[in-house]
């Protein structure tokens, strides 16, 4: 505050005045320094993509998102580590993508700025925040972050500088089951070059695919890479629907006579242009009364999973791949035509998810105008249910014609607002205000708008009572929206109607009548944006009266001539707006801009707030005439208005956060640079890290005290396990009512006014209830006198005898704190579902749950049983404690644990899959807790039929094999009798016909030896004939 300086009375000195001006004059110089200086801090910003695991090093390498499967390729390294502190046996993972951190500043060389910045210790700061999941009957809901500290990396890129010439820093992507969305904070430690935190949005494409050639493609349709001016000048903007903070895909069409849409997995920091795989032929009936066709996608919608479109009055849809969310994969192969004997005029978003479920509404026309479609969508299935389930809107609300125009779902009430356009007998149209609920399927008239546009008369707003004048205006309603967080309810179309009970309404005054609106924009955090038909842009603030006009208005003229003289690249004298939507509370807008018959797509934050205080410089002043010259005078001192935004209560108004932090292996390379194989390191680590987060966060866990925490020494990594979180219990809200005096304590300072302290007493999050094996198995070893395990250990999972009693044990576990305590509530216990396998487990139906548990069951269908006596209030379940005798199992004639064959000769086991929950029954705590555990049981015994019968093909197997002994030992000594006189038969045959054949063969050869003698005689004879003397020779003939 500026007021006249004052001064002692005294002489006037010259000196002194001019002191006064150079002070002044120094104050305005150091002020445009710092403003300056400031200005040349907010040049640079952060920069962040996505590289995959083999790609590390490369120059301008960026990946999509998709991939969602671990990487088995650090393993090794780890085995390398043999003085570290790791666990050997367990197997170290990693994830398929490394996100690469730069930093640029306008005019300046981003290398150089890097290498800058490394060298005066610099060091980015990523958190990454995990989006909790829609089904949280499948997944547990948590806010869970994980901090790393960058790891700076030389390119791989030849270079001839003895260190470095290019580098950039890495961290790893870590993927959570559970969690396709994921906000990346990039902050600095503090050293070197000051940048401004900033925040990216990376989310998992589950809408892409690998081909042969490794290139990558849409699964949706065929991405185009030119982007015509004529596909976005001039059209019409259209809004953006999505559920809000689980869409990691979001889709936006409205391009004239083609099947184009935008999508993006950045939320439009980058996109593409996709042509849609879908049949461009137009399938009409009868009941359809379109008379023509277009090619164009009217409306379009995204889920956690699922993308919807409707062209024409056709709707499809189409899941994705996300192996994060689903235990199998459930993509789809193409697009799916749904209600395809509908004819579907309208599709309507839901913005927020419920029951583990997201929802979606389509209004039809022709045969069952008056009726809704009501789409659910859980784990990428999705159903449709025709509403209301007997009488239609129109008769339930007693006129002959009516048509739904617009639809809106309050999923925490389990009702549906319907604005219907009603047809009398008199051709005069009227618009109610009608509640459905689906849970009972009530229908009530809840407002009757007005015909004709109230006359304000020069107030801002006005309650409409039914006394008010009317204008001759027609109201003509377009839609109904609703915020579930402060439940304030909007009617808008050539006005706006604003409601908190959906009884009494209030006019809003400043919106003109001559305006219709086209769609809105809701922060869902008390900020509104309105886009009328003629595409300007309005803002308004929930709960207040005060409608502002942001374009076009003078304030925009102000900031558009700003930016033009900085020759701004987000603005252009022609462009075309294609959306306004939200984004971390703040309002953005998707531009196609025209420069020197250039085309450029661009995303832009719409700065309401300067907008806003350029109106109130601009209208808060005149010019007086004093005389012969203009005098500036301000109608108001203060030319600013002061607007109070409170944040609204999220899902969960005190939330805290589970965070870890993690730091890179430490090198010992004097430059501080990593390599392949120290940053594959860090990923492992990360794994584990998270890995250690999902076991300890097991519904069925061991005591253990501490927390996670790894460490790698001089040559391997160190992790901090860290849980962080805001103070939680009983909050204390003080507020003055400047009326009355009020001294609470000695420890507060007296506080004027009236007092009032609501005590906000409820479950704080991040608190859950686990299975305690450890106390469990101890106090059954205790009273059952004896434990028997099974057979092949599982550490993870111990058995529990058949005919033991089973004394089951809970604790209440404080995931932010790390505080454990015994659950001393009551609970209901049931078995949902069960197998005697782990791949053969089956979930069981309400009936089969029903009749495995219920005391009142008469089919012999019971599991299990307890001498418990309380029960729930309709007696269908038993209520237990800690305190309860514990449970008998049954495996009753008709439960599926009943009559169990064996795998191999030990007796049969079992799994089954146990569900515990406090809700209802317990009054100790105000959580409503809800377990899922698995619990392995062996010993079954076996049926009588199948223990007869095994008894007797047992008893047959042993006779038998009794009576073959017996009859061995009597017959044996006449078998070898036998077979002995058989071996001498056959020996003596044997040796009889050897004989014989011997002789022959020994009278032939003797024979023929003979003959051989003899004729060797003879020949020698004659040989000596003529050398011995004629009386030898007649001597040897004689003889012979």
């Amino acid at each position: 505050m500026c007021g006249p300086a004052m001064f002692p009375a005294g002489p006037r000195w010259p000196g002194v005045r001019v002191l006064q001006m150079l002070w002044a004059l120094l104050a305005v110089l150091l002020a445009s320094q710092r403003l300056w200086a400031i200005k040349d801090f907010g040049e640079c910003t952060w920069q962040v993509v996505l590289n995959e695991f083999k790609r590390v090093g490369e120059n301008g390498a960026s990946d999509r998102f998709f991939e969602q499967e671990l990487v088995d390729t650090v393993g090794n390294l780890f085995h390398m580590l043999v003085d570290s502190p790791i666990d050997p046996r367990e197997k170290y993972l990693g994830f398929p993508y490394y996100l690469k951190i730069n930093y640029s500043c306008e005019e300046k060389h981003s290398e150089d700025l890097v290498r800058m910045g490394h060298l005066t210790g610099l060091k980015p700061m990523v958190l990454v925040t995990f989006q909790s999941p829609v089904n949280f009957y499948r997944w547990k809901i948590e806010q869970l972050q994980i901090q790393m500290e960058a790891a700076p990396f030389r390119s791989k890129e030849p270079c001839m500088a003895e260190e470095v010439c290019g580098m950039s820093w890495y961290t790893p992507m870590p993927i959570k089951n559970g969690s396709v969305v994921m906000r990346v904070d990039v902050s600095s430690n503090g050293l070197g070059t000051f940048i401004p935190n900033k925040r990216f949005q990376v989310n998992i494409n589950g809408f892409l695919k690998r081909k042969q050639d490794n290139n990558i493609q849409f699964t949706v349709g065929d991405e185009l890479f030119d982007l015509m001016p004529w596909y976005f000048v001039g059209i019409s903007s259209r809004p953006l629907w999505h559920t809000v903070d689980q869409s990691p895909v979001l889709i936006l069409g409205g391009i004239p006579n083609e099947k184009y849409v935008l999508m993006t997995d950045t939320s439009f920091k980058d996109f593409s242009l996709v042509e849609l795989s879908i049949d461009s032929c137009w399938v009409g009936s009868f009941y359809c009364p379109q008379s023509g066709f277009t090619a164009t996608i009217y409306d379009t919608i995204a889920t956690e999973s699922t993308l919807f479109i409707r062209q024409n009055q056709l709707v499809y849809y189409f899941t994705g791949t996300y192996t994060t969310l689903y235990e199998r994969n459930r993509g789809s192969g193409s697009w799916v035509r749904v209600l395809a004997s509908e004819c579907i005029k309208k599709l309507c978003p839901v913005y927020f998810h419920s029951n583990g479920s997201e929802y979606i509404m389509a209004l039809t026309t022709g045969k069952h105008e008056g009726f809704v479609h009501f789409g659910t969508i859980r784990d990428g299935q999705v159903s449709f249910e025709m509403l209301p389930r007997q009488w239609s809107v129109c008769e339930q609300i007693g006129v002959t014609t009516c048509s739904i125009i617009w639809s809106d779902y309050i999923a925490g009430e389990y009702t549906l607002l319907l604005l219907v356009e009603s047809e009398y007998e008199n051709a005069s149209k009227r618009f109610q205000v009608v509640s459905y609920n689906t849970a009972s399927d009530d229908l009530e008239l809840l407002y009757r708008i007005p015909e004709f546009i109230p006359e304000a008369r020069g107030l801002e707003f006005l309650m409409i009572l039914g006394t008010e004048s009317y204008t001759d205006t027609v109201m003509a309603p377009k839609g109904i929206s609703c915020n579930p967080y402060n439940h304030l309810i909007f009617i808008w179309g050539n006005f706006l109607l604003q409601s908190s009970n959906k009884e009494n309404f209030i006019y809003l005054a400043d919106f003109p009548k001559e305006l219709s609106i086209k769609y809105m924009a809701r922060s869902f955090c008390g900020a509104v944006a309105i886009v009328t038909e003629t595409e300007e842009i309005w803002y308004l603030l929930e709960g207040s009266y005060r409608v502002y006009r942001l374009f076009p208005s003078k304030g925009w003229k102000v900031h558009i001539s700003l930016q033009l003289m900085q020759q701004s690249s987000l603005y252009a004298s022609n462009e075309t707006m294609l959306t306004l939507f939200y984004e971390d509370s703040k309002l953005y807008q998707l531009v196609y801009l025209m420069n020197n018959q250039k085309g450029q797509l661009v995303k832009r934050l719409m700065p309401v707030e300067q907008l806003l205080m350029y109106q109130q410089h601009t209208s808060h002043y005149d010019l007086d005439r004093k005389g012969g010259y203009l005098m500036l005078s301000f109608t108001n001192f203060c030319p600013f208005s002061v607007m109070r935004l409170r944040s609204l209560p999220g899902p969960q108004r005190y939330t805290r956060q589970e965070r870890y932090r993690a730091r890179p292996p430490r090198v010992l390379e004097r430059s501080g640079f990593h390599n392949e194989n120290s940053l594959a390191i860090y990923q492992g680590l990360i794994y584990y890290l998270l890995w250690l987060h999902s076991v300890y966060d097991k519904v069925g866990v061991r005591r253990r005290t501490g927390r996670p925490e790894t460490g790698l020494g001089e040559r391997g990594a160190g992790l901090e396990g860290e849980a962080c979180g805001a103070e939680r219990s009983r909050i204390v809200e003080l507020e003055d009512w400047g009326v009355g005096v009020h001294e609470i304590s000695s420890f507060f300072p007296p506080t004027e006014g009236n007092l009032m302290v609501p005590v906000f007493i409820g479950c704080p999050p991040g608190k859950r209830l686990a299975f305690d094996i450890t106390y469990t198995l101890e106090y059954s070893r205790l009273k059952n006198k004896h434990y028997f395990d099974c057979v092949q250990v599982d550490p993870e999972m111990p058995c529990f005898l058949f005919r033991d009693i089973f004394y089951p044990f809970f604790l209440i576990q404080d995931l932010v704190t790390g505080d454990s305590g015994s659950f001393q509530g009551s609970y209901v216990l049931l078995v949902v579902g069960g197998g005697p396998t782990l791949d053969t487990l089956k979930d069981y139906n309400k009936d089969e749950i029903y009749r495995f548990n219920s005391p009142l069951d008469k089919t012999n269908s019971l599991i299990w049983t307890t001498r418990t006596k309380r029960t729930t209030k309709d007696s269908a379940f038993h209520v237990m404690s800690h305190e309860s005798p514990g449970i008998e199992w049954l495996c009753l004639e008709n439960a599926p644990c009943y009559d169990n064959v064996p795998q191999g000769i030990f007796a049969p086991e079992f799994f089954f899959k146990v569900l515990v929950s406090n809700r209802g029954v317990d009054t100790s705590t105000y959580c409503n807790y809800q377990l899922t555990f698995l619990l392995h049981i062996h010993g079954l015994p076996l049926s009588p039929k199948r223990a007869l019968f095994i008894l007797m093909v047992s008893v047959s197997v042993f006779v038998g094999l009794v009576t073959f002994y017996i009859a061995f030992c009597l017959l044996w000594p006449l078998v070898a009798k036998g077979c002995t006189m058989i071996r001498w038969k056959i020996n003596d045959i044997i040796a009889s016909e050897s004989y014989y054949t011997y002789a022959s063969i020994s009278g032939i050869s003797s024979m023929q030896s003979l003959r051989r003698s003899r004729m060797g005689s003879v020949f020698s004879s004659r040989m000596t004939e003529d050398r011995a003397e004629p009386k030898e020779a007649v001597e040897r003939q004689l003889m012979t």
